[in-house]
């Protein structure tokens, strides 16, 4: 009687199944190829993951890293500014008479090149004339070249080299 109820069993489940013509390798029988690849979709999913996967990686991940690179690139040359800015209010180049030295002066933080810089009297440049003009303060520039992978057209208009200038007022 065992035996019975264990076949109705499998009986009523083939015929409540949704493919009841694909035959399970594990009843003892093979399975035939054609019914079973149709009928049984399981493999598709692996087939759509590759497709979402690259559709996400080229959409998202990689704009992403493009905009996650630039901004690296100017807190890097926004820090190298600032340092140089602190460096140079211990190594003052301006002597009292308003005469700009620049001897000495290292031109580089790390891999930015520091340039264009000036010391200011007021709106101008410092001279003997204007060196008791106040607020005195630096300034100078580096530039930051991005190297974007898929944004080239939106992170660089015209030219992948920022210029970022900086002010470091001392008195």
């Amino acid at each position: 009687m065992h035996g019975r109820i264990v076949m109705d069993i499998v009986q009523i489940a083939r015929a409540r199944s949704r493919h009841p013509d694909v035959v399970s390798v594990r009843r003892g029988r093979r399975a035939s190829h054609k019914n079973s690849f149709i009928a049984d979709q399981r493999g598709a999913v692996a087939f759509e993951t590759m497709i979402v996967y690259i559709f996400l990686v080229a959409s998202l991940l990689m704009p992403l890293a493009d905009v996650a690179a630039a901004g690296f690139q100017f807190i890097s040359g926004w820090a190298a500014l600032r340092g140089f800015g602190q460096y140079i209010q211990y190594k003052n180049p301006l002597d009292p008479s308003g005469n700009v030295s620049w001897s000495g002066l290292q031109t580089s933080v790390g891999s930015y090149t520091i340039g264009n810089i000036q010391v200011m009297c007021g709106s101008t440049a410092c001279s003997s004339g204007n060196v008791t003009s106040i607020p005195k303060y630096f300034t100078f520039t580096t530039t930051v070249t991005l190297a974007p992978i898929v944004l080239r057209p939106v992170l660089c208009p015209s030219t992948c080299t920022y210029t970022l200038a900086y002010s470091e007022r001392f008195q």
